[in-house]
């Protein structure tokens, strides 16, 4: 065996740290089972995410399953959140087996595929979700206002960078008018608060934290310049499909399910809120947050996580022409439709 790198190390931690969060919550008695029955439990099936509000489907589903769990029903593999700096960080880990799930960026996925990487996209996660911010006390109104300035964004496979060149083409302009640099989203806030960059863009919460703060607003949120914009899509291994379908059955079932909830009442958001800032999630303030979820209150959707081919399609052709993928790449051999046909609806009981 090689030695355990320092992502497993960490991988190792977060199982830990969910297990005592989950502890935490489960009654005495289902808190400190019997050593037989600890033994005989299945081991979780690992998710990865990174600690964004495009992936607060995923914190939901592990926690309902957890009650589920706890209930005795259901499928008896439960989930477990591993929390992820990077995408680049994510995609290793795929790639390599360490974990078989994960929420991924689309167009990274469709690349990955075309290089015979054995990934399949089960879920979409989100809609909307992504912003682009400029300082509070910048003149900047429009995109034609950013000719030659510096912006940053996550990578160039992110649907955020696609975003971005939608609003550049809108006004006018290409990306060959603005400086990029590619830069994690949780350094946005502080790079802009210092006027280090112009202006970044990115998924949630990394705007709102800036906004919030009241030394940034939005020049364009997804929200209102493209409303059927999804970027983190659940993605697993073949080999995971091959070998145990009704798991990723039922984790589609509480994925789905979950995206439901999450849009069904600001209770249910409240409640989602809190989960995803422990420790055992994103580990983040609740006040930023419920920024995102209140501000307004379609920032980032849940409900409507159907798998429609025309939308891969414009993913698709984005990416070619902003040259992250080289050709295009068959919906088929990076989509199965087949777990979202065969939904049902998993208990959200939190």
């Amino acid at each position: 065996m090689t030695p355990e790198t320092p992502a497993t190390d960490r991988l190792v931690r977060r199982r830990q740290v969910m297990r005592a969060a989950l502890a935490a919550v489960l009654p005495l008695p289902l808190a400190l089972p019997s050593l037989g029955r600890a033994a005989a439990a299945p081991a979780p099936l690992v998710v990865g995410g990174l600690p964004v509000t495009c992936n607060l489907t995923l914190p939901v589903t592990c926690m309902a399953k957890a009650a589920s769990l706890r209930q005795g029903g259901g499928q008896p593999v439960g989930f477990e959140y591993a929390k992820y700096s990077g995408w680049a960080e994510i995609k290793e880990s795929l790639m390599t087996g360490r974990i078989d799930a994960a929420y991924m960026l689309a167009p990274l996925v469709m690349d990955l595929a075309d290089h015979r990487i054995p990934l399949k996209i089960v879920s979409i996660g989100h809609r909307s979700g992504a912003v682009i911010m400029v300082h509070a006390k910048s003149a900047y109104r429009s995109f034609t206002d950013l000719r030659g300035k510096l912006i940053a964004i996550p990578s160039r496979f992110a649907v955020d960078y696609l975003f971005l060149r939608k609003m550049l083409a809108a006004a006018g302009m290409t990306a060959n008018d603005i400086e990029i640099i590619e830069m994690p989203p949780p350094d946005m806030p502080a790079a802009l608060y210092t006027r280090t960059i112009d202006a970044y863009c990115t998924g949630e919460p990394f705007g709102a934290a800036a906004q919030r703060a009241g030394y940034a607003r939005p020049l364009a949120m997804t929200r209102d310049a493209w409303r059927n914009y999804i970027c983190c899509v659940l993605t697993v291994r073949e080999e995971l499909i091959r070998d145990n379908r009704p798991l990723v059955q039922d984790l589609v079932n509480h994925v789905q399910a979950a995206g439901s909830w999450l849009d069904a009442g600001a209770a249910n958001r409240e409640k989602a809120v809190q989960i995803a800032a422990g420790r055992a999630f994103f580990n983040q303030n609740p006040k930023i947050l419920r920024f995102v979820m209140d501000n307004p209150s379609d920032r980032v959707t849940y409900g409507d996580l159907r798998m429609l081919r025309p939308e891969f399609d414009e993913l698709m052709a984005l990416s070619l022409e902003a040259k992250t993928l080289k050709r295009p790449v068959p919906y088929e051999r990076y989509v199965d439709e087949s777990f979202v046909r065969h939904v049902q609806p998993a208990p959200i009981a939190l």
